[in-house]
């Protein structure tokens, strides 16, 4: 079994591992305490913090432990809303920030804020100048990720870091997906990572706030981790944690190397293997181990299950393999395809044999996909100029309301159009997609009684 889906949880390292054990012995006491056993794990929780301070390139006393990076995420945006009440409460974020922002975001928004969403390129960056342009008096605080969570995009941390200085805003960095690649450069002010991204144990995060941010702890107060993270310290873990991620540091530089060659070989693969895919996110300011595709005519979850089958462990964000049935927020907010998404995230020490035999196994298992969903062969033109033929694809699922399209384009003349009815969420994002990779005009979407319909021209 090859297990590909490291941006959602590393396997916990061998090196997490032995100092889980090691600790387990020695930190399980209460760190507060002044007694022997108290000042053992009270040294083993300094030195944690130490270590994973000088990973992070922060003060000792600038980070605390949290119970996961998405605690992390929310007291540390809460904190800092609360911290510059009296300056605004106006929030920015960017449109592919990973949910615990956006959640924290409409939190704020539910208690009377207001959020400023930008958006992205289609590559999934932001544009400097446009996040700038967001920035207003009010402004309490700016959030902005290192690089994105679904497709790998590293997005401009430091110029939009220069940007919120010169307009005296703190930006919060979610830095869970790039923290084992090394530090976030530039002037931020808050920080937060997440140990099971690196090869840690789960329900371990850290929060780095810098000395002079005004930041205001919620909730009830805790005498533990300055106040900013309630509840008992979890010793071996986090020890376990500090040392995984400097373990992973040591071995980056060489790593990330030797799993971009991987992620650019089947970035340039699949679109040979595979026809009808678009490889999504940025081709050059990318994490190491992290490439992002779609496939035409495909249903994400059965592809997904086909490839289990087949030994491999991936992961979608399309909506048909969510609970919700919309498409992931990341790949709607790029304007890309999301049907038969599919996210390869390799983690460290993955063989070149293994990604050759994913490359080996991957049109197989996208054509039997197809193949059962009906997918269309290439069609003849006929009818009339300036004909309109319309598709009911209301009740339908992702992908087959791009499929039924696809089966029919060819029998309108060069000009007519297609008028497709359908109440799929997913086919807002899909069809224009679609007519982008096709070469066809996507005239836009109109009111129907039911669902919407999305009206496309053929142009070849």
């Amino acid at each position: 079994m090859s297990y590909f889906d490291a941006a959602s949880s590393a396997p916990l390292h061998p090196v997490a591992r032995q100092a889980l054990l090691a600790s387990l012995d020695e930190g399980w006491a209460d760190p507060s305490r002044l007694y022997r056993e108290g000042r053992r794990a009270r040294l083993l929780l300094d030195a944690a913090r130490e270590a994973a301070a000088e990973a992070v390139g922060c003060r000792p006393d600038e980070l605390v432990f949290t119970s996961s990076g998405t605690r992390a995420v929310h007291a540390g945006v809460a904190g800092a809303l609360a911290g510059r009440r009296r300056v605004g409460r106006h929030l920015i974020v960017s449109a592919v920030e990973h949910s615990s922002v956006l959640h924290a975001g409409e939190a704020h928004e539910a208690e009377g804020g207001t959020v400023t969403r930008v958006g992205v390129a289609r590559t999934g960056a932001v544009d400097p100048a446009a996040y700038a342009g967001a920035l207003r008096a009010d402004t309490a605080l700016a959030c902005l990720q290192s690089a994105n969570h679904e497709v790998g995009t590293e997005q401009p941390v430091e110029q939009v870091a220069e940007a919120c200085r010169a307009a005296g805003v703190p930006l919060l960095v979610d830095a869970a997906q790039s923290l084992p690649w090394g530090p976030v450069a530039g002037g931020w002010s808050l920080l937060t990572g997440s140990a099971h991204k690196w090869g840690g144990p789960s329900g371990v995060g850290l929060l780095v706030v810098r000395k002079g941010v005004r930041f205001a702890p919620q909730g009830p107060a805790d005498e533990r981790e300055s106040g900013r993270a309630a509840g008992f310290e979890n010793v071996p873990a986090i020890v376990a944690a500090a040392a995984s991620l400097r373990a992973v540091r040591a071995e980056a530089a060489q790593e990330a190397a030797r799993l971009r060659e991987l992620t650019d070989r089947i970035r340039a693969r699949v679109p040979a293997l595979v026809p009808d895919v678009e490889v999504v996110g940025d081709p050059e300011r990318k994490l190491p181990g992290i490439v992002t595709f779609s496939c035409l005519y495909v249903d994400g979850e059965t592809l997904l299950h086909e490839l289990d089958r087949a030994g491999f462990s991936v992961s979608s964000g399309s909506s048909c393999t969510s609970s919700t049935l919309t498409p992931s927020h990341v790949l709607r907010a790029m304007g890309v395809l999301s049907e038969g998404n599919v996210r390869v995230s390799l983690p460290p020490g993955t063989a070149a044999a293994d990604v050759d035999r994913f490359l080996e196994v991957l049109p197989g298992a996208v054509a039997g996909v197809r193949e059962k969903l009906g997918a269309p062969a290439p069609a003849t033109a006929a009818g009339a100029e300036g004909d309109t033929l319309v598709v009911d694809a209301l009740g339908k699922l992702c992908p087959l309301p791009v499929i039924e399209l696809a089966k029919v384009i060819g029998t309108v003349p060069v000009g007519g159009t297609v008028r497709v009815l359908a109440d799929d969420e997913a086919a807002r994002l899909d069809i224009p997609a679609w007519c982008e990779m096709r070469g066809q005009e996507y005239v836009g979407e109109e009111a129907a009684e039911k669902g919407a319909a999305y009206v496309v021209r053929r142009t070849r």
